[in-house]
C-alpha cells in the first residue's frame, strides 16, 4: 500500500485541514510532516470551529491513528494544549522521538531577532520555528525523546544557555532557573511521555499492513526552504519530497498527491505577491473569505488567482489533481482575473523566476457568477463558475479534482 499526500500549493492557508479531515473518515492513519505551531488548519463540523496547528487534521475521525513526524518541531506546551481540546488520545495521538523540541527560548529568540531586523523582518509568527530548525541543523537541538528522562534534558539545556551566554545577553534572553526548568520538564513529560514513541517504524508497519495512510504538511509550496520565495519562507521542506524526510519514507512510498489551492490567492507576513490587490476587491475577498491567521490572527494579504505559480508548484510536487477551494468567496464579484503569465523586465515569462520581486501579473478576465454555496454536484455549478476551473485546469495542466463550495465538510464536489 502506499501513502496519499496533501501537499499546500500556494503561500499557505490554502484550505488543506478541510481537506485532510474530510479524506481522513476513510484512512487509517494521517501524519504531519513538518513545520511547528506556526501551522493552522481551521476545520467547520457541524458549525463547529475546532483550529489545529501541531494535531494532524485525522483527529476528528475517531477512528484514525494521528502521527506527528520527525520532521516537526514540536512546542511541547502548544501541543499539551491543543490536546486538551479532545477526550481519549490515548492510543490514537503518537509523537516521534526523534521531532526536535521547540522550546521556550526558541520563541524568545525569534521575537527579539525580529525586532532587530526593524523593516527589514521576514514577517514570521514568532513562535520560535526557525530557531527550532536552526539548532536542529547546528546540531546543538533537543529532541522530543529526551524528554523521557526530564533530569538530563535539564542539564543540557542549561550547558546549552552557558555556551551561547554572550548571544542570549545580546537579546536579553535569561538563563532558566534549574529547580522552574525542571519542574517544566516535569510537565511535559507526564502529558506527553505515553505518546513518544519511533513513529517510523509505525508508519512502515500500516503500510505494509495495508492500511490506508494519509500524510499532511503545514504552510504551501512557496513558503518551501528552497523553492519558495526566499528569504521569506518558512525553515523546512513545505514539498511533497520533504514529506518523505519528515516521516522516515522513501519517494516509493508516495500514492496519489493531491495540491490544495485557494480559488484566489493569500499571503500572510512579507515577501513578493505578484497577484495581490490592493483595491476593494482584495478587502472582499479578505472579509468574506475570514482570511485572519488561524495562528496569529493576522489579516492576510489577498489577491487574485495566479496560475503560473500553481503550474509551478504542481510540477514540483507531482500533483495527480488539485483542490480547489473556497469558490465561494469569489460569489458575486463582476469579473475575476486569472494570472497567466508575469511581465519581467518588459518580457512576458510563463514560468515562476527564482526571484519574483518584479514581476507584474497579466491577467485574463472570466465571468463572475451568482452564487456556489452549498453546491455538492459539478454540473450544479453556474457555468462561469465551470468554465472558471477549466481555464484553471488549462493553465495549470492539472485536473481540480475537488471543489469546495462553503466551510463546511459535506459541501464538497468530488470529481471522477
Amino acid at each position: 500500500m502506499k501513502a496519499d499526500l496533501i501537499v499546500g500549493i500556494q503561500w499557505g492557508d490554502e484550505g488543506k485541514g478541510k481537506i485532510v479531515d474530510m479524506l481522513a473518515q476513510n484512512y487509517d492513519m494521517v501524519c504531519r510532516s513538518q513545520g511547528g505551531h506556526n501551522a493552522g488548519h481551521t476545520i467547520w463540523v457541524d458549525g463547529v470551529k475546532y483550529a489545529l496547528h501541531l494535531i494532524p487534521s485525522g483527529v476528528l475521525n475517531p477512528q484514525a491513528i494521528n502521527v506527528i513526524g520527525n520532521g516537526v518541531v514540536l512546542s511541547p506546551e502548544s501541543i499539551i494544549k491543543e490536546m486538551s481540546q479532545f477526550e481519549k488520545l490515548e492510543g490514537r495521538l503518537f509523537i516521534s522521538d526523534k521531532a526536535h523540541l521547540n522550546l521556550p527560548y526558541h520563541a524568545l529568540i525569534d521575537q527579539a531577532k525580529e525586532k532587530l531586523k526593524g523593516d527589514k523582518a521576514i514577517g514570521t509568527t514568532g513562535k520560535g520555528i526557525g530557531p527550532a530548525y536552526s539548532d536542529k541543523i547546528n546540531r546543538i537541538g533537543h529532541r522530543v525523546g529526551e524528554l523521557l528522562n526530564p533530569a538530563k534534558l535539564a542539564d543540557k539545556i542549561l550547558e546549552y544557555f552557558e555556551q551561547n551566554r554572550a548571544i542570549f545577553d545580546v537579546l536579553d534572553i535569561a538563563t532558566p532557573n534549574k529547580e522552574d526548568l525542571l519542574v517544566e520538564l516535569n510537565g511535559y513529560n507526564e502529558k506527553l511521555a505515553g505518546h513518544i514513541t519511533n513513529t517510523t517504524n509505525m508508519i512502515w508497519s500500516a503500510l505494509d499492513e495495508n492500511k490506508k495512510v494519509l500524510l499532511e504538511g503545514a504552510q504551501g509550496t512557496m513558503l518551501d526552504i528552497d523553492h519558495g520565495t526566499y528569504p521569506y519562507v518558512t525553515s523546512s521542506s513545505t514539498v511533497s519530497a520533504g514529506a518523505c524526510t519528515g516521516l522516515g519514507l522513501n519517494p516509493k512510498d508516495i500514492g496519489v498527491v493531491t495540491g490544495i489551492t485557494k480559488a484566489y490567492c493569500t499571503r500572510v507576513g512579507n515577501g513578493p505577491f505578484p497577484t495581490e490587490d490592493f483595491g476593494k476587491d482584495g478587502d472582499t475577498m479578505a472579509d468574506v473569505g475570514k482570511e485572519f491567521g488561524t495562528t496569529t490572527g493576522r489579516k492576510r494579504r489577498c489577491g487574485w488567482f495566479d496560475a503560473v505559480a500553481v503550474k509551478h508548484a504542481s510540477r514540483l510536487n507531482g500533483c495527480d489533481q488539485l483542490a480547489l477551494m473556497k469558490l465561494d468567496v469569489l460569489d458575486g464579484f463582476e469579473k475575476i482575473k486569472v494570472c497567466v503569465a508575469y511581465e519581467i523586465d518588459g518580457q512576458k515569462v510563463d514560468y515562476v523566476p527564482s526571484d519574483l520581486d518584479d514581476a507584474k501579473p497579466i491577467y485574463e478576465e472570466i465571468d463572475g457568477w451568482d452564487s456556489v454555496v452549498g453546491v455538492r454536484e459539478y454540473n450544479k455549478l453556474p457555468q462561469n463558475a465551470i468554465k472558471y476551473i477549466e481555464r484553471i485546469e488549462e493553465v495549470t495542466s492539472t485536473k481540480v479534482g475537488i471543489v469546495s463550495t462553503s466551510p463546511e465538510r459535506d459541501d464538497t464536489i468530488i470529481r471522477g
